[in-house]
């Protein structure tokens, strides 16, 4: 008796009947043509708002997260341990993570982290775990998320991304837009598995 299997590789054989020999049936990756940096970071900015993050375009790191965090009433920040010295905002409560558990990260008021690249295909960012991006919990935990991008760490597309990943350790967590999901009716719901809210502050 033909299996559900057998039936549909049939299928996929009988399609592919007409395919002229020597010629690859498999559609090539798609690559969007080369864009200039600025084009890249533009689109980066548009995926971004579109998922209903902020984007801030800052010259003073420090001093836009510090205007960022009152205007959420933000106070206790919680930080990687290597992030640079001059985004650390004057005037508010950042606690280093040496380990702080998921309770602690949860009293406070959000984060700031860094992150290892961007995607500007996808207005994705991605989290590597590493010195400036901290530990996973760091930016799953806190309803608030303030993410420093460079520009150069924009890149395309997703494989630009993968490639440019390539000796990071992870776990890597790919961000697009403040944590939210639908159910079957498509009622948003935000804040469910992650931040409700996401601060990009892109930088030099």
């Amino acid at each position: 008796m033909s299996t559900a299997r057998d039936d549909v590789l049939a299928r996929v054989r009988a399609a592919l009947r007409d395919v002229p020999a020597g010629e690859d049936p498999v559609a090539p990756a798609y690559r969007p043509p080369a864009a200039a940096p600025d084009d890249v970071v533009a689109l980066f900015v548009e995926r971004v708002s579109d998922y209903r993050a902020t984007v801030h375009h800052a010259d003073d790191v420090a001093a836009l997260a510090a205007r960022v965090c009152a205007e959420h009433g933000a106070r206790r920040i919680a930080i990687p341990p290597a992030l640079p010295a001059d985004w650390r905002p004057a005037g508010l409560e950042l606690r280093e993570d040496d380990g702080l558990s998921a309770r602690d990260l949860d009293a406070l008021d959000g984060t700031l982290t860094g992150c290892a690249v961007a995607i500007a295909e996808t207005g994705t960012i991605v989290l590597d775990a590493g010195p400036r991006s901290g530990r996973r919990a760091l930016t799953l935990v806190p309803d608030l998320h303030l993410c420093v991008v460079q520009r150069s760490q924009v890149l395309a597309t997703v494989p630009d991304a993968i490639r440019a990943l390539d000796g990071h350790r992870g776990p890597f967590t790919f961000v697009s837009g403040p944590s939210a999901t639908s159910d079957i009716e498509l009622d948003r719901v935000e804040g469910v598995h992650g931040p409700r809210r996401l601060e990009v502050l892109l930088t030099e």
